[in-house]
């Protein structure tokens, strides 16, 4: 099963003395074809009657969960893009600006202006949820624009029970399954 595949995949790696804390270590599971395989039909298997038009997940790892996401779910990927680098100033974007983030910073996050429209049903993807800042700020883009919230699928949710209900998160694993 996937689900024991993550676990089994995920370590804890301490940075070094000037770190407070651990940081997850995800990278094995890029690199296990069983994973991406089935990453994106689990996914999108957790909104079995959604309907979205369009998946948004957030850069860095959302450009490579987010189109699993949409393939399986049968429709388009639009990348949300954080705040800087001349290639994302072309496109006319929709920015929002993000809650303090798990790091305490505030960014800028934004979409592709010309590829979310009115009406668009989305779905919202990332590897991990803890604040859900950026996740926060993409439902803003959506709100300004008039396209709806379908859900928010993720990998991991370490997020508290008001963050995951507003963002109407649902998770493959949760901090309990993490060792």
């Amino acid at each position: 099963m996937l689900n024991r595949r993550l676990i089994e995949l995920f370590r804890w790696v301490d940075p070094g003395p000037a770190s407070t804390h651990l940081i997850s270590d995800t990278s094995a599971w890029w690199g296990d074809p069983d994973v991406l395989t089935q990453v994106g039909p689990a996914l999108a298997g957790l909104f079995p009657d959604a309907r979205p038009t369009l998946v948004i997940a957030p850069e860095a790892t959302g450009l490579m969960l987010g189109p699993l996401v949409a393939v399986a779910a049968g429709v388009g990927f639009l990348p949300a893009y954080k705040d800087g680098g001349e290639r994302r100033r072309v496109a006319p974007m929709r920015w929002a600006q993000t809650p303090t983030d798990y790091r305490g910073r505030r960014l800028r996050i934004g979409v592709d202006g010309r590829r979310l429209h009115t009406g668009d049903r989305v779905l919202l993807v990332d590897d991990w949820v803890d604040t859900g800042a950026q996740l926060d700020a993409l439902c803003r883009v959506l709100r300004d624009v008039g396209a709806e919230l379908v859900g928010t699928a993720a990998l991991v949710a370490t997020c508290t029970p008001d963050v995951g209900e507003r963002l109407r998160l649902r998770a493959l694993l949760t901090d309990e399954h993490l060792p």
